[in-house]
């Protein structure tokens, strides 16, 4: 058990208590210094008498108050920290070693940076008393623990980032065992994201146990309430279904899901709202087939989380089923056509179609193609005239699905397009002239796309097509009958695949329509259409088929580059992600796989720490580590200025006069009032994004990027840390030396002093007063710029309704002078100012960015790089949020993750930053240099 939560940076220097017995004593026996007297020799009789009485000890309260000022001294030399958390050394812990546990798993992501501030709080506490630490993440791969030096475990704790699956903790028992074996009593600190695993846990009852045996003291951080919101596996229904999860009430009970498509484009969202006291929600995607196949990706919106995202690969899209029935009208009949049980089995998953007005099988066939469907399925159609049936052959080598029903007219037919050869008539079983009885179906090989089915015992089939046997019919047999007769057929040809059911799809051969079977078999069969890449066309292929990984997402739900521990993943795979197969998209663009963090069925649970009875529970909220030096040393001075004044109360100087001593007692009040505002503690990390004003006249003295303060915490914070990165990279990168960006209110502030101002829109603040907007209108007039960014580049859609963003922004500069604006033309000087641009992207990429409209080039001016004059657009309007790209922390690292599969996304939004501040800073200059052949032949004149 950890012990008061107060740790001493420089402990040796608490030895110095000792002497304040010493100090006691020695103020104790020395008297005040005597008062001086003149020696006149006439007088000296007279005066031999002392007029008033002096003390011959220093006063008790005197004492008392010095005492405390050497203490309060001795204290604050020490370096006092104090630990609210408990993660500082316990009472009796010595020099044993400290065990940080750390769950990384995705449902850690939401408030990792609050996890990684309690961790480094806890290793830095160790560093001062000098003790070993060992760090453990419990979702990376087992490894055996050792304690290492503070400096060396922090560097371990930097390389450790929330990772794509959830953690398997109970993978780590061994190695936590192992350790605790070689240093028993070692302080444990286990920051707990509050979740449990896939699996059934025993971590917390072992991990009880092995502390109870090692007499560990255990300490766990977690949040009162897990705060994280996962998104299951979407279903591939009549409409796209998704469940929203959490692990209990967390106060988060609404929130939007989007739906996005594979370049980061949204197309739908939707709303969530958790039932009381619910862990879980279902939503649903009502859209057209165009929209719902071209979702890629669904995410709950402002959830950094890969638990939050749910990849949409071709299995999950709602296909195109074209039906056409080769029998005559009289036989195409409602509830006895075989079409009736194919648009009944097919219609909850996909979207079936059939023809209209059309005059024949050829004429439906060719509506059904020219309709574009993804599957063409034919029930009993006999043979095709060459047209018709070079247009089917066409529509199979090139990715489509082609699914074949038998009947009379087929098996007295000789078509070509069928997977294998078959025999004329067909064969009948039971009747009164046959000897053999109906037969069922035989158990799914592993290697068939229907394997996990169970065929149900009372199936029965009284008629079939045989297949005439050849050495390639048993790879291209995917369900046969109890006496090995193939009864479903299966064939690729160039892009596409050729399926046959050799029965009917009507219950005239056989009762297989009429079971559930029937659904699940042909499910499977239409979700291989569009599977381009996969031979799903030969028996085994696809469950021997591995896919590598393509695109993955890391811990806070950012698709990009896979790991290099990613693995391949078999064709047919349904289970979760892993730490070998994080979740993301396998294979080939046209035909791969998706892989997510979660599956349909999985829900997230609560942790159970009840086995855990002898551990200390904590929370992370107020966690924030106080260095008490500055309390202390403020103190001390205070009671040094009440010592000094009481001194010269005693020493009958404040009482001389009458005016002495209001004017004394009113200057030490105002040094004790001045003494009292530094005694707040100081936190050792900052914990707030707005950072100290600077004065106008420091703005004067160095070039600033400046960023409009809007109240919103949020976008404060991303424009602070946005605008300071970018400093940092003008710094680096060009001879441009600016001074720390620096928050203004436009209504109060002076901004003639900042060439830039960044303006982030926040929809839900008030807007700026008529100051503020008339002060923006002189500033821009003046020559200075100002970038609007509505940070809405992911719902704003070309010809939509404005987001509400965009909506603000309109209305805020409804009543400026802003000239007409084009988005940036290939050949304006920004995107060549510094570095050569295409385009400006932020945190998104899809955004458009506008500039001021150039005016076209004139007579003599066709070799212009640019159609400007001389002037810089005052205005840039942009919603790629830049400030987030740009943003960094306190040790460079990137704050905000970037939306988009390009990886050279942030540096491209680097670059465009400094383009804007050069351009913003020198104007056209480029513009002019195609002059600089005529300047220099001039010269040379």
């Amino acid at each position: 058990m950890f012990g008061l939560p107060l740790t001493f940076a420089a402990p040796l220097a608490l030895a110095a208590l000792i002497a304040l017995p010493a100090l006691w004593y020695l103020l104790r026996v020395t008297p005040p210094r005597p008062r001086r007297i003149d020696f006149p020799p006439l007088a000296i009789m007279a005066d031999l008498l002392a007029k008033r009485e002096t003390p011959a000890r220093t006063p008790p309260w005197l004492l008392i108050l010095r005492i405390l000022a050497a203490a309060c001294l001795i204290l604050a030399v020490s370096g006092p920290v104090w630990n609210p958390s408990g993660t500082g050394t316990g009472a009796g812990a010595g020099r044993t070693p400290l065990l940080v546990m750390l769950d990384n798993g995705f449902t850690a992501a939401h408030d990792w940076r609050e996890r990684l501030r309690v961790a480094t709080d806890a290793i830095e506490a160790a560093a001062r008393d000098g003790r070993p630490v060992a760090v453990a993440a419990l979702a990376e791969p087992a490894a055996p623990v050792e304690a290492r030096v503070p400096a060396a475990a922090l560097d371990r704790l930097r390389a450790i980032a929330p990772r794509p699956h959830l953690a398997d903790r109970d993978a780590h028992l061994a190695s936590l065992g192992a350790f605790l074996e070689k240093t028993p009593g070692s302080a444990i600190l286990w920051i707990s994201d509050g979740v449990a695993g896939s699996v059934a846990e025993t971590f917390g009852r072992r991990l009880a146990d092995l502390v109870g045996q090692r007499g560990a003291a255990l300490t766990i951080l977690k949040a009162d309430r897990p705060p994280a919101l996962a998104l299951s596996a979407a279903e591939a229904g009549g409409r796209l279904t998704a469940h929203v999860l959490r692990a209990g009430p967390n106060g988060r009970d609404t929130g939007l899901v989007r739906a996005l498509d594979g370049k980061g484009l949204p197309l739908a969202e939707h709303e969530f709202t958790f039932p009381p006291e619910g862990s879980e929600t279902e939503i649903g995607f009502d859209l057209p087939v165009e929209l719902r196949n071209g979702i890629s990706r669904l995410e709950i919106s402002a959830e950094r989380s890969a638990g939050a995202v749910t990849l949409v690969d071709e299995r999950g899209k709602r296909r195109r089923v074209g039906l056409i029935f080769g029998g005559t009208s009289d036989q195409a009949q409602p509830l006895l056509a075989p079409t009736y049980y194919l648009s009944r089995a097919l219609g909850p998953y996909a979207d079936v179609q059939e023809p209209r007005g059309a005059k024949g099988v050829a004429e439906s066939i060719a509506q059904m193609l020219d309709a574009q469907v993804s599957v063409l399925v034919l029930s009993d159609v006999g043979a095709l005239d060459g047209q018709i049936l070079a247009r089917a052959e066409q529509f199979v080598d090139e990715g489509g699905l082609l699914l074949r029903f038998a009947g009379p007219r087929l098996a007295a037919g000789n078509d070509p397009l069928v997977p294998v050869r078959l025999r004329r008539g067909g064969r009948t079983l039971g009747g009164t002239l046959s000897w053999d009885s109906p037969k069922t179906l035989a158990a799914f090989a592993p290697e068939s796309p229907f394997a996990g089915l169970t065929p149900p015992a009372d199936i029965g089939v009284r008629r079939q097509i045989l297949a005439e046997p050849d050495g390639d019919l048993p790879g291209r047999t995917w369900a046969s009958l109890q006496d090995g007769t193939p009864i479903v057929t299966a064939q690729k040809r160039g892009q596409g695949l050729v399926v046959l059911f050799h029965v009917t799809a009507d219950t005239t051969w056989s009762n297989l329509p009429l079971s559930g079977l029937f659904i699940d078999m042909l499910r499977r069969v239409v979700n291989l259409a569009g599977a381009k890449a996969l031979p799903t066309g030969d028996a085994g292929a696809r469950a021997t088929t591995v896919l590598a990984p393509r695109l993955t997402l890391d811990g806070f739900g950012a698709l990009g580059t896979p790991p290099a521990g990613a693995t391949a993943v078999s064709a047919d795979t349904a289970d979760r992600a892993s730490l070998e197969h994080p979740p993301g998209f396998y294979g080939p663009a046209d035909g791969g796989i998706a892989v997510n963090a979660l599956r349909v069925e999985d829900r997230l649970k609560p942790l159970d720490f009840t086995p855990l009875t002898g551990a200390r529970l904590g929370s992370l909220a107020g966690a924030d580590t106080l260095d008490l030096r500055a309390t202390l040393f403020t103190l001390a001075l205070m009671l040094l200025i009440l010592d000094t004044l009481a001194g010269l109360w005693l020493g009958g100087f404040l009482r001389r006069g009458r005016g002495l001593l209001p004017r004394a007692a009113a200057i030490g009040l105002a040094i004790l009032l001045a003494a009292g505002t530094a005694t707040a503690p100081v936190p050792v990390r900052a914990q707030g994004a707005a950072p100290a004003r600077t004065g106008a006249f420091d703005s004067a003295l160095a070039t600033r990027l400046a960023y409009v303060v809007t109240g919103d915490e949020a976008a404060d914070t991303a424009s602070r840390a946005g605008l300071t990165g970018l400093t940092q990279m003008l710094a680096s990168r060009t001879a441009l030396e600016p001074g720390d960006p620096i928050g203004i209110d436009p209504g109060k502030d002076e901004l003639a002093f900042y060439p830039l101002i960044y303006w982030p829109i926040v929809a839900g603040r008030p807007q700026p007063n008529e100051a503020a907007i008339r002060r923006i209108d002189a500033f821009m007039r003046n020559g200075g710029t100002v970038i609007f960014d509505t940070r809405d580049a992911l719902t704003a859609r070309p010809g939509a309704p404005p987001t509400p963003e965009g909506a603000y922004l309109r209305k805020m500069l409804a009543t400026l002078e802003v000239p007409e604006l084009e988005p940036v033309p290939a050949d304006h000087v920004l995107t060549k100012a510094f570095y050569l641009v295409d385009s400006f992207p932020g945190r998104y990429a899809t955004g458009q960015t506008w500039v001021e409209t150039l005016p076209p080039a004139g007579e003599g001016n066709e070799r212009r790089p640019a159609r400007a004059g001389d002037g810089v657009s005052p205005i840039v309007i942009t919603g790629n949020d830049l400030a987030a790209a740009w943003a960094v922390g306190k040790r460079g690292e990137p704050l905000y993750p970037i939306v988009g599969g390009d990886q050279r996304q942030r540096e491209m939004a680097f670059r465009g930053g400094i383009n804007f501040v050069i351009y913003t800073l020198t104007g056209n200059y480029k513009a002019d240099q195609v002059h600089v052949p005529a300047l220099l032949e001039r010269l040379g004149q």
